[in-house]
């Protein structure tokens, strides 16, 4: 589990591919003693098990491997070398939250439509898939690149969110222009509420 509350930004050195497997090695910051085998970290949002990891000048390095699924439903199969992620480390017990509940399962991809850079802050307006939209509403909250964002205003498919400078200068969305895809996990309470909603009206 996680809290959408970026701790690092990392960037990817080396993709190898498999056929339909891809093993990804990314640098942090993050102190390598801290990285077990076998630990979650969201990438971007995705939430990916280390398979490797070990130390490098300023931080560490740690591989992680993408399968089928999550390439088909994320943008991680356009990672390349150099692409920069928002990284976040698995909850532990006593840990503050922060965001909101963000499970790290991807529903699916949005595309910005419109960033408006004012006073050091940037709204962007974004697309969600059709089949998700109906999970966006205004007030609520949305996981977008593994980011915790609070939904400004919703119409159709098409949403907005505001960025406060220090959230633009220390993850990935100060880069992000329109045409940009994010990786969408709708709030887990929503996605229950559909879903018992659907029963109830049968």
């Amino acid at each position: 589990m996680f809290t959408g509350l970026i701790s690092d930004t990392g960037r990817v050195e080396r993709v190898e591919v498999a056929g339909a497997l891809r093993r990804l090695r990314i640098a942090s910051s993050y102190r390598p003693d801290t990285i077990a085998l076998g630990a979650s970290i969201a990438c971007n949002g995705p939430c990916l098990t280390v398979v490797a990891s070990g130390a490098r000048d300023g931080g560490s390095w740690f591989d992680v491997e993408v399968g089928a699924e999550t390439l088909a439903r994320t943008t991680a199969g356009t990672w390349r070398e150099g692409t920069r992620l928002n990284l976040e480390r698995s909850l532990k017990i006593g840990d503050e939250l922060g965001g909101h509940i963000v499970t790290g399962h991807v529903d699916g991809v949005a595309e910005i439509l419109a960033v408006e850079p004012f006073d050091g802050m940037s709204r962007f307006t974004i697309r969600a898939p059709a089949s998700l939209a109906r999970f966006i509403a205004e007030k609520g909250s949305v996981s977008l690149d593994g980011t915790s964002l609070t939904v400004n205003s919703v119409e159709g498919t098409d949403f907005s969110v505001l960025l406060i400078p220090h959230t633009l200068a220390v993850t990935t969305w100060g880069e992000r222009v329109a045409g940009d895809r994010l990786n969408l996990e709708a709030d887990l309470m929503a996605r229950y509420a559909a879903r018992l909603g659907a029963f109830e009206g049968r």
